[in-house]
């Protein structure tokens, strides 16, 4: 794929998708932390349904302590995974009260230092609470990048590095956001919606559906 057609490919996403952005609920960089974190094998519905409860007791780390791990899954007990997301969570409000003073890190480096935080949450955290152009790729852009040209790889790190070379400057910070977006409503996996899609005619997938 061309550099033209990426340029065209984003264009069209980013008109189709005026205000790409998280589907998680959030006010604060620590609430979005919580809810990325808690997120992992998850649906975002089923993540707000537990932190509409979650954050009105608690939503710094100081106080997600007081509650201690007991207490603390008896909001995300609904999330799979949620003994040890519970674990983590408990773990990484320590770090951030004794190391960064309660506050959420900005850089890489400390973000995956702390507990449940790998690569691709540290990257949701920098583009979507400190308006960093980093990408994280999850099943959908992983999907989106492979089927249709944009960037096919075989691992997700693969994929990551090449949208971070191909993407066009001005759309590099919502690239992340579009690629997912586009993926959960269109380019799904099992029978992608190519009738109304957007990009439709420049996409390299050869199965299209009709």
């Amino acid at each position: 794929m061309n550099k033209q057609t990426r340029q065209i490919i984003f264009d069209r996403l980013a008109a189709a998708i005026p205000e790409p952005t998280t589907e998680l609920n959030y006010s604060t960089s620590f609430e979005l932390l919580i809810a990325v974190v808690l997120s992992a094998q998850a649906t975002d519905k089923g993540v707000n349904k537990a932190t509409e409860k979650l954050f009105p007791v608690a939503n710094t780390p100081q106080a997600i302590l007081a509650l201690g791990e007991d207490g603390l899954k008896t909001y995300i007990k609904t999330i799979g995974l949620f003994n040890s997301k519970a674990a983590n969570i408990i773990k990484l409000c320590d770090a951030l009260i004794n190391r960064h003073h309660g506050e959420v890190p900005q850089t890489r480096e400390a973000l995956e230092a702390l507990a449940g935080v790998g690569r691709k949450t540290a990257n949701v955290i920098l583009n979507t609470a400190f308006d960093q152009p980093t990408i994280a790729v999850d099943t959908h852009i992983f999907r989106v990048a492979n089927r249709t040209g944009l960037a096919p790889g075989k691992n997700v790190l693969e994929v990551e590095k090449k949208l971070e070379k191909t993407v066009p400057a001005q759309h590099k910070k919502d690239a992340h956001h579009l690629l997912i977006l586009h993926g959960r409503y269109v380019c799904v996996a099992r029978k992608p919606r190519c009738p109304g899609c957007c990009i439709a005619e420049l996409c390299e997938f050869k199965e299209k559906t009709s």
